[in-house]
């Protein structure tokens, strides 16, 4: 493959600093863009960047740092919400395809903090949206999410299936991003590939996830919080499968004069749902502690079962998720040891 110039959008966070890992480890050149807000510990999101050879010390907001292990990287921090300033980065730097990952993220947060999804999940995307269009950008991929469905009887979740019920403002917020998409394609031909991500996990994962809540408490000895009184099932998907599916779906540009064509929708999930006391046992089994469970009711904004249909992203990329739940909890685990108490 040719080497290609691609903006990750959300390079501190979870998964846009493994998408940029992996962008960089296939010789593309890649610029990041993160406002490094808040919402969690940042000290988690200038470690990432770290690992990407950004030194914290050097970063300055709206000037670009250059990598010190990849020469082709540099990294902006930059809010998507500033307009102007994110049409000047198109107009220099001039990309062939756009991972746009940057969002507030969270549901429960969503509940109290609704300007704060409007301005990132919706001026943010729209920000982006006309950059991609006044910039010939060939490809558009961003983050949808597995909120979308709310509670959605029908299993798996399958693409076809309506969402017009959203029971978050976040989920709100993403399904709004599906819309906005279509009109773009639809209008102006851009490419768009929305991506609706179920519960990814794993090495730097969120600390605001189950998987950290979890691990942090039973190192510690305190209890969990176990919603729901534990009848919740989740697609849980490691990290590296999720990185595959969308670098693949990256490479796959839409269109070919077909009108319709020119915008897509998956699902990216394991399509192998797990109980989360399921879940809680892996962490148990790794961790060689027994986690204290505090049971709650189900929370506002919580779905008791996520289970994607990834049927359509396998015939387009031959996406194939391969990482088992005991193995993916095995390897956070490890991770998470090594960061907070060797690193």
């Amino acid at each position: 493959m040719d080497r290609q110039k691609v903006l990750v959008t959300g390079a501190a966070g979870f998964i846009g600093f493994n998408v940029t890992k992996a962008l960089l480890d296939n010789g593309n050149e890649v610029v990041g863009i993160d406002n490094i807000n808040d919402y969690y510990d940042v000290n988690l999101k200038y470690s990432r960047l770290n690992e990407l050879g950004i030194n914290r010390m050097k970063i300055t907001e709206k000037t670009s740092v250059r990598s010190e292990i990849h020469p082709l990287f540099k990294f902006i921090k930059l809010d998507i919400t500033e307009s102007h300033e994110v049409e000047g980065v198109f107009a220099n730097e001039k990309f062939d395809k756009v991972i746009h990952l940057a969002a507030q993220a969270g549901v429960r947060y969503s509940i109290d903090n609704a300007h704060a999804y409007v301005q990132s999940n919706l001026v943010g995307f729209v920000n982006i949206l006309e950059c991609c269009r006044h910039n010939s950008v060939q490809h558009l991929v961003y983050a949808s999410s597995s909120s979308v469905y709310g509670n959605n009887e029908k299993i798996p979740f399958s693409e076809d299936d309506r969402v017009d019920h959203p029971i978050s403002l976040y989920a709100a917020t993403k399904k709004s991003n599906e819309l906005m998409a279509y009109s773009y394609s639809h209008l102006f031909q851009l490419p768009t590939t929305g991506l609706r991500f179920f519960t990814v996990y794993g090495p730097w994962g969120r600390p605001d996830m189950a998987p950290m809540l979890f691990a942090n408490a039973i190192s510690k000895g305190e209890p969990i919080k176990v919603y729901n009184n534990g009848d919740m099932e989740r697609d849980f998907t490691y990290i590296d499968d999720i990185v595959e599916g969308i670098v693949g779906v990256c490479n796959n540009v839409p269109g070919m004069g077909d009108e319709k064509a020119y915008y897509r929708l998956f699902n990216i999930g394991n399509s192998k749902p797990v109980r989360l006391m399921d879940f809680i046992a892996c962490m148990e089994k790794s961790m060689g502690r027994v986690a204290l469970k505090e049971m709650y009711p189900i929370q506002p904004g919580d779905v008791k079962r996520t289970y994607a249909n990834t049927e359509s992203l396998n015939k387009l990329t031959n996406y194939n998720p391969s990482v088992p739940i005991e193995k993916g909890v095995e390897k956070f685990i490890q991770w998470f040891k090594h960061y907070f108490y060797e690193g």
